[in-house]
C-alpha cells in the first residue's frame, strides 16, 4: 500500500481535476502544483503550494523550466526500503512525492489542427511532463503516476476506503504512463519527419487508434477490433444501418480505392474483396445500370461504391436490391430517405481518399511494408502488327484500372468504360481468362464492341489469347516479360488482336 502524503499535480486536461484535490485535501494530503492547474484548485479553495514554493526556484522560460529540479525528482525516485537512499534525500532535505497527477501538452491536439504553426507544435512539446511521469513510472511501487482522468476514480475510491494506493493500481497506472510517452514521442516524429523522402528506415512504428470493438472477425469465432493511423483524422461517417463488420471493413475500402481512381461518375460493386461489376457512366445512375449489369447474380450482397453524392435517382434504382453497404463522398436527403426503408443497409459518407503512402500486410513474423501501386501510362507499348483503335485503348485502360484491384491471377474482360466479365483469383491465368468469358457469356447476349482483356501479369502460354480470340476480344493489355511472349505476340497477329505491353506487373495477393 501506498500511504499518501504528498501530491504533485500538474495537468493541461482539468476534467476531474477538482474533485481528485478535495479527497485529497480531505485525507491531509499535502498537494503542490504548477501555473495554470495551481490557480484552478486555489480558486476551488484547496490549499496547494507552487512549485517554485517548494524547489525554492522559480519557473523560467515562458514555463519551459519548472518541474526539472533535484527536489522534484529525488522526492520522486529514492526507494522507501533502501536505507542509503533515505539517509541522501534527508542529507540533501528532499520531502518524499506519493503520488503524481500529471497528463502532457495536448501535442496531438495540435497536431491535427490545420491551422497550427511550426512554433506552436515545438511549443506544445513536453519536456517536464513525460520525465516526471517516466521517473515515477519507474518508481511504482512507492509512487503512483496518473496521466488520465480515467483512474480518478479508482484513485478517490481506495484513498476513501483504504487510506493509500495499492501497488496492483499503481502498476497498472505505471503500464499506462510507457504506453502514453510511447505514443506522444511518435507521434512527436511523425511531425519531425513529414519532410523527410527516407522511405524505408531499419526500424518502423505504427500507431493506431480504436474506432471500435468488432462483433467479430472475418468469421463469427475470431474476435476483432477496428482501428486507424493515429496521425490521420478519421473522416468517415455512418448514416444509418446496422454496426460494420470486419468483412464489410475490407470490402468497403476496396470499393472506395477503385472509384477514387476515376474523375467521372463511377460505381464499382464488390463481393468478398474483389469487384463483381464496376463502370464509369454519364450520371450516377447510369455508372450503377452498368456496373450491375456485369454480374447481378454476385452483386446480390455486395458493397457498392461511388465517387459522387449519392442521388434520389440512383437510390430508387438501388433500393429492390439487396446490398450489404453504400460509400460515398455524400448522400442527398432524397437518397437518405429513400433507403431509410432498409433499415440494416449501412449508409457511409467518406470523401474521396487520397492515395496512400505506403501499403501494409500482415504477416506471422510482422509486417510487409510498400509503397501503392500506381499505374504509368508513358510505358505503354504496341507489340502487333495490328494498332488498337482510339475506343479500344481507352476500354483497355479503364479494364486495366480495375484489373490491379483484382486478386491475382485477374483477367478482366471490358468494353467502354465498362466491366463485362472477371476472373479473379484462379491458380491460373488460363482458368482466369475462361472464367471472365463464363461471366460475360451469362449477363451479356448482345454482341460487345470494342471487346478487351486486361490481365495483372503476363501471359506464360498462348492458350489464354486462344479463349480470349474465341470470345470475340480485339485488343489485350499485359506487362509482357514472359519466356513465351514472342509466341503469345504471334497468336495475337494471327487472330488480328492488338497487344499492349504495360510494362509493370500488378499483383494483388
Amino acid at each position: 500500500m501506498i500511504e499518501v502524503k504528498r501530491a504533485l499535480i500538474s495537468v493541461s486536461d482539468k476534467t476531474g481535476l477538482i474533485d481528485l484535490a478535495k479527497v485529497l485535501a480531505k485525507n491531509n494530503v499535502e498537494i503542490i502544483s504548477t501555473g495554470g492547474t495551481a490557480r484552478a484548485i486555489k480558486e476551488a479553495g484547496i490549499p496547494v503550494k507552487e512549485i517554485s514554493e517548494f524547489t525554492g526556484f522559480p519557473e523560467i522560460l515562458d514555463g519551459r523550466v519548472k518541474t526539472l529540479h533535484p527536489l522534484i525528482y529525488g522526492g520522486i525516485l529514492f526507494k522507501r526500503d533502501n536505507q542509503s537512499h533515505i539517509e541522501q534525500v534527508s542529507k540533501h532535505n528532499i520531502n518524499r512525492i506519493d503520488l503524481v497527477v500529471v497528463n502532457l501538452y495536448p501535442f496531438e491536439k495540435v497536431f491535427f489542427s490545420d491551422s497550427a504553426t511550426d512554433e506552436e507544435l515545438i511549443e506544445n512539446i513536453d519536456i517536464g511532463g513525460p520525465s516526471m511521469i517516466r521517473a515515477s513510472a519507474k518508481n511504482w511501487k512507492f509512487v503512483c503516476v496518473v496521466v488520465s482522468p480515467k483512474f480518478y476514480p479508482v484513485i478517490i475510491e481506495e484513498i476513501e476506503k483504504n487510506g493509500g494506493i495499492s501497488e496492483a493500481t499503481s502498476k497498472k497506472c505505471a503500464a499506462e504512463v510507457f504506453h502514453t510517452t510511447s505514443f506522444y514521442d511518435w507521434l512527436i516524429s511523425r511531425y519531425f519527419d513529414k519532410d523527410n523522402k527516407e522511405t524505408f528506415k531499419d526500424t518502423i512504428g505504427f500507431y493506431y487508434k480504436k474506432i471500435e470493438q468488432l462483433r467479430y472477425g472475418e468469421n463469427p469465432h475470431q474476435m476483432a477490433a477496428w482501428y486507424s493511423f493515429a496521425d490521420k483524422k478519421v473522416s468517415w461517417k455512418q448514416l444509418q444501418g446496422k454496426q460494420l463488420s470486419f468483412n464489410n471493413i475490407l470490402d468497403m475500402e476496396s470499393a472506395y480505392k477503385i472509384v477514387c481512381e476515376f474523375d467521372k461518375p463511377c460505381c464499382c460493386i464488390i463481393k468478398h474483396n474483389n469487384p463483381c461489376g464496376a463502370a464509369i457512366g454519364e450520371t450516377q445512375k447510369q455508372a450503377f445500370e452498368k456496373a450491375l449489369k456485369t454480374d447481378p447474380l454476385s452483386a446480390f450482397g455486395g458493397i457498392i461504391g461511388l465517387n459522387r453524392e449519392l442521388d434520389g435517382e440512383t437510390a430508387d434504382a438501388m433500393k429492390e436490391i439487396f446490398f450489404e453497404v453504400i460509400i460515398a463522398p455524400s448522400f442527398s436527403k432524397e437518397a437518405i430517405e429513400i433507403l431509410s426503408a432498409k433499415e440494416n443497409l449501412r449508409l457511409i459518407e467518406m470523401p474521396v481518399m487520397e492515395k496512400a503512402g505506403f501499403e501494409i500486410k500482415g504477416t506471422w513474423s510482422g509486417i510487409l511494408i510498400q509503397t501503392p501501386d500506381n499505374l504509368n501510362w508513358e510505358k505503354l507499348e504496341v507489340k502487333t502488327k495490328r494498332q488498337p483503335t482510339e475506343q479500344e485503348l481507352e476500354a483497355l485502360k479503364f479494364g486495366y484500372i480495375i484489373c490491379k484491384h483484382v486478386k491475382s491471377n485477374a483477367i478482366v474482360l471490358g468494353t467502354t468504360n465498362q466491366v463485362v466479365g472477371i476472373g479473379a483469383g484462379q491458380m491460373s491465368r488460363y482458368d482466369s481468362t475462361r472464367v471472365a468469358v463464363m461471366k460475360m457469356k451469362d449477363n451479356f447476349k448482345e454482341k460487345i464492341t470494342p471487346l478487351v482483356m486486361a490481365s495483372d501479369a503476363f501471359f506464360p502460354f498462348p492458350d489464354s489469347i486462344e479463349v480470349a480470340a474465341e470470345a470475340g476480344v480485339t485488343a489485350i493489355i499485359q506487362p509482357g516479360g514472359s519466356l513465351k511472349d514472342k509466341e503469345v505476340i504471334e497468336t495475337c497477329n494471327k487472330k488480328g488482336i492488338s497487344m499492349v505491353f504495360s510494362g509493370a506487373r500488378h499483383f494483388k495477393h
